[in-house]
């Protein structure tokens, strides 16, 4: 594989059912980022998401059936653990985040003021429309975990982030499984990993059909903050 003369960086795209969208951002990924290497974690997709991925120039580690967005992440910080990266970015496979931005999160790591950044829809306004009771249900759970957390996050379900290797360290070994993007911002609180969020511009879906409904919304936000309770009462992991 191919490296950077100042870090290894690794592009984790996990991916369920996206052979829509998946060449698109495979090709915006190595445009912007030419350094890094592409690894797609197929989570047991039905269409051809492992075939496209690697028609793209990525590679592709197909899970044995659908385990869900926390597994599949966790897949990719194993991957990257375990072959020396010293930092992962993750990018959803349906177009949303834009790879060209990595580099505003990146420069955050690379000067050491976090170990991890993270992609933020809600800093500023800049024209993504969010369905009204989804965005109430954000900004709750946003609420919340700034609370709990005595940090003020806007964006606690955004999976677009950049992660050193302390990060990448802790995540390959205890990533969330249910509810990973808001309970891995208490993991890393807890174990005193440095967060920050920086703004980003989300775009329309490329390819396939978000099952996000505003009933599945609500039932989301209710299940995760009583999952975030939990993680209140368990015992402070160490590194």
């Amino acid at each position: 594989m191919s490296k950077s003369s100042e870090s290894r960086v690794l592009v984790i795209i996990p991916a369920y059912n996206e052979q829509e969208s998946l060449t698109h951002v495979i090709t915006n990924v190595h445009a912007a980022l030419p350094e890094a290497d592409v690894l797609v974690v197929n989570d047991g997709s039905h269409d051809a998401t492992r075939k496209v991925g690697e028609q793209a120039g990525a590679r592709v580690v197909t899970l044995p059936y659908n385990l869900g967005i926390g597994a599949a992440v966790q897949t990719g910080f194993i991957f990257a653990a375990e072959n020396g990266y010293d930092i992962a970015v993750q990018i959803d496979g349906d177009g949303q985040h834009d790879p060209h931005e990595v580099g505003a999160l990146l420069s955050v790591v690379r000067s050491g003021t976090a170990d991890i950044v993270i992609g933020s829809r809600y800093i500023e306004d800049r024209g993504y429309l969010t369905p009204a009771i989804r965005r109430l249900g954000i900004f709750i759970l946003a609420k919340y975990i700034s609370t709990l957390v005595k940090q003020r996050f806007t964006d606690t379900t955004s999976g677009f982030r950049v992660t050193n290797r302390r990060g990448i360290e802790l995540c390959a070994e205890m990533y969330p499984a249910d509810y990973p993007e808001p309970e891995s911002l208490m993991l890393f609180r807890k174990v005193g990993l440095r967060v920050l969020e920086v703004p980003v511009t989300m775009n329309p879906r490329y390819g396939g059909q978000s099952s996000i409904t505003p009933f599945w919304s609500t039932y989301y936000m209710v299940k995760v903050m009583l999952a975030i309770a939990v993680w209140q009462l368990r015992r402070r992991p160490t590194l």
